[in-house]
This record gives structure tokens, sequence and C-alpha cells, in this order.
């Protein structure tokens, strides 16, 4: 059966998102911070991130900024590497492959995640009835994403490791194709590529990493930025907070925003925003066991090419981020 989703939903549309019609709010933070020059915020069609840039909050803050879009973090944390990015925010396995390479970058703080946005996809008459079925199957999934880490973590569930499946490196975008065509078996992706996904009658989920795979993004810096400028990476923190206490309060305009970087239906982005965490808080020592943790497993598995420490790469704020929890 042909697919109702056309290929450019699939892709999330190539061109530039919509210019945002909806006006900032009063912002709460008390003392603006000011940049010199831009700061250089790479950014995904999902998150915090986007609110603070359709909403122009920034600019209130008087901080210029310079928006970069990623498809997935691992592009992003290799402009952070090159010094072509100061600041941005990804799953929980970007910055592990990052700092295993060498990569001079900072946790500058986390958001704790149900799972409920990632999601193991087969299409509706597959074979594959359980987790175990994958075994000798092709899953796709962005190496270095948070997918690689969900994967992982499902397979271990069922006594199973990456070497039982044959895996199939691709962006988002090109899995979406591969898996509207039937050439790969299942697709391990995040929102919003999830929320389109999930509307298409001939998907059916697996399984979401809710239980399965709980775990944090981050928010991060490079050091160069961090040590440069630590008043304006807080106040970028605490606007991120300012924007999910707003998200809270207004789904629905939430939702719009995301539509318009996105380009999918709104009905479908409400899915996705809904199943957002919006809000950042600082690495505590739960958050960094918890990625040290899988840090730990993909060392193990030589993912990874040697052991990291995570907490020597972790910031430490001059003072409490704004709108944090304590």
């Amino acid at each position: 059966m042909t697919s109702r989703l056309s290929r450019r939903r699939f892709g999330l549309l190539a061109g530039p998102a919509l210019a945002s019609t909806l006006a900032a709010p009063t912002l709460l933070t008390p003392s603006p911070a000011r940049a010199a020059t831009p700061v250089r915020i790479g950014y995904q069609k999902n998150g915090s991130l986007v609110i603070l840039r359709q909403q122009r909050r920034l600019e209130a803050l008087n901080i210029p900024a310079q928006w970069i879009e990623f498809p997935s973090g691992p592009p992003m944390l290799e402009a952070l590497n090159a010094g072509a990015v100061d600041f941005g925010a990804t799953g929980d396995t970007p910055p592990i492959f990052a700092q295993a390479a060498g990569a001079d970058l900072l946790y500058a703080g986390g958001q704790p995640v149900s799972g409920r946005n990632s999601a193991i996809l087969v299409r509706k008459d597959s074979a594959i009835r359980s987790l175990g079925d994958l075994k000798g199957r092709r899953l796709a999934f962005t190496k270095g994403s948070s997918a690689h880490n969900f994967v992982v973590r499902a397979l271990a569930s069922v006594s199973l490791g990456p070497g039982d499946i044959q895996a199939v490196q691709l962006q988002p975008s090109d899995a979406a194709a591969a898996f509207r065509q039937g050439s790969i078996d299942a697709w391990a992706i995040w929102d919003p590529f999830f929320a389109i996904a999930q509307q298409e009658p001939e998907t059916r989920v697996l399984t979401t990493a809710e239980n399965l795979a709980p775990s944090n993004s981050f928010f991060l810096a490079s050091r160069a930025f961090a040590d440069r400028d630590a008043d304006t990476l807080l106040t970028l923190l605490g606007a991120v907070n300012e924007a999910a206490d707003w998200a809270a309060r207004n789904p629905d305009d939430l939702a719009r925003i995301m539509a318009e970087v996105t380009g999918v239906p709104l009905a479908v982005q409400r899915v996705a925003a809904a199943r957002g965490v919006y809000a950042v808080q600082a690495m505590d020592d739960t958050i960094i066991a918890q990625q040290q943790a899988i840090a730990d497993s993909f060392a193990a598995l030589r993912i990874i090419p040697r052991r990291i420490e995570i907490r020597v790469a972790v910031w430490t704020p001059p003072r409490q981020i704004a709108g944090a929890r304590p």
C-alpha cells in the first residue's frame, strides 16, 4: 500500500523554517546578559531551543544569536568540537561519542526524559512481534544518537547484543525513506519523526524507550565559550526554563511553534510536543551516574574506543540556574 505521508512530510521540509507569528511573552530574567559577539547555537527540530528561536527570546535578553540547524546530535557536536558551535542540545549518546573522540565539551545542564518520545517501529504486517525477533534483522538508527543507546538497551533486555542485528546507520530522513520503502525491518527513532511515522496506518510501535531506556537529554557548551562567558551561558539556561514554563501553560501554542519549524501537520505535532521535556536542571549525581553507566556500557561493548569519565566534563555554574528545581 502506498504511504499517505509524503516524502516531504517525512523529510520534515528541506527548506528554512517559517518565521514565528507568536509574540514572545514577558521574560522574568531580572538582569539580561550581554554578549559581544553572536552565540552560535546548534539546534534540532524539537526541544526548548526551538521555542527560544521562534519567540526571539534571546533578542529580548540582548543576546545576539546565530542559529544553526542539524539533523541529529552527532554532527552538531562535531561542529562544536571544530569551534563552529558554542552551545546546543542533544540526547544522551552524542556527547559520549564526542568526549571519547577528544572533544572539549561541557555538560551545562540535564533534562531527565521518560523515553515516551522514542520508539522502535516496524511495519504493521511485520513478523517482528517482540524485541527478540529483531535478531538478524535490519534495524536502522543514527550512529552516536540517543537512538543508538536505545537500541543497545533494548537488545540487552532480551540478552542480545549489537552484533545480533544488521545495523543500518542512517540519518532520520534517510531512515524514514528506507522504512517507508521496506528496505529495513525496523527503525529506532525519536520525535517528531516518531510522531510522523506513528500516524501512518502501516506503522506499528514495537516498543518505546519508556521503562526500557529512560535517560537524559543535555545542554552542552564548548569549554572555550563557558570559560569566556559563563554569565551568558547561565542566562541561556535560565531562558530555557522560562520557555519551559511557558510551554507548560500554552500547549496549543507550543505545538504550533513546533509545526512551524518541522512543517508537519499541527495535529501530528501536538502528539510530539506533548511528549517533550523542556526544562533544564543542574547536573547532579544521579544524572552524572546515569550518563556514566551508558558510557561504560559502550566502552565495554567497544562501541567507543576507551572508557571516559563524565564528571570531568561537567560544568560548574557560578550560581544556580534560574528556574531549575532545587
